[in-house]
């Protein structure tokens, strides 16, 4: 598995650096901002090889083709992209060899119509999913539609309990209010806000979360439990057949919240 370190960038990104013992050699996933990359690199004595890009968004892609240039390092992202410093494209089910590491591509449209996510099957996998999949909370439908999102949502829902989710932003608490609203007797989201609330009063990121806990909190993994449908019909004001039906309601839901 990788050692993950987060690179705060902007308002709440972050952007991942991937190590391995024993190499000076580092990864980064969706670095939006050069600048706070290049003084990580110079901190820690460390070797850009390599960029992964989840998606085309600015504040994903805007430090991508300088640090590209300046550390000759490799662009890998997906080969749908309007993000044109990509030099590896990616389709779904497409393998790539990282500092050492097995990455597996599985494409999750949603988001953007581009989106893919980096899994590493390892003792403890690791999932690098952009702004599909959250704590406690998925990415807004910018360009796809809830049959998509919700087919990406099941494909995290078959990961490993295990597997260490990075998305990049920090949004736990808010999505955790939400979560709360959608099922206030949840004790599992009772117990994550409490445990977010310490970790960002100490100054610490809330994350990597796990599938196993993001089964138990996040209403998008769980749009097909009772409690979640009967929130998702209350807030719709109709009858919904189908766990599309439920996901889409909780989606709009969660967009005026």
């Amino acid at each position: 598995m990788f050692n993950v370190t987060p690179i705060p960038a902007f308002d709440d990104n972050y952007i991942w650096a991937l190590t391995v013992p024993g190499s000076q050699a580092v990864a980064v996933v969706d670095p939006g901002d050069a600048d706070v990359v290049n003084r990580y690199l110079k901190d820690n004595n460390l070797q850009l090889t390599a960029i992964l890009v989840t998606h085309h968004h600015a504040d994903h892609t805007g430090g991508v083709n300088q640090l590209s240039l300046e550390h000759s390092a490799d662009v890998y992202g997906p080969a749908n992209s309007p993000f044109e410093g990509i030099n590896h494209k990616l389709s779904n089910d497409d393998q790539i060899e990282l500092l050492g590491q097995q990455l597996t591509i599985h494409e999750v449209p949603g988001h953007t119509l581009d989106h893919i996510s980096y899994y590493l099957a390892d003792t403890t996998p690791q999932v690098f999913c952009g702004d599909t999949l959250f704590l406690a909370g998925c990415g807004r439908l910018f360009e796809g539609n809830p049959e998509q999102m919700i087919q990406a949502m099941a494909y995290y829902k078959g990961l490993p309990d295990t597997t260490e989710v990075y998305c990049t932003h920090e949004y736990s608490l808010a999505n955790l209010a939400f979560a709360a609203a959608v099922e206030p007797t949840n004790p599992q989201i009772t117990a994550a806000i409490k445990q977010c609330t310490q970790q960002r009063q100490a100054g610490l990121p809330t994350l990597p979360t796990t599938i196993a806990t993001e089964k138990q909190i996040n209403p998008f993994l769980r749009y097909n439990e009772t409690s979640v449908k009967q929130s998702a019909e209350q807030f719709s004001h109709n009858p919904l057949s189908t766990d599309v039906a439920v996901f889409a309601a909780i989606r709009e839901w969660k967009n005026q919240f």
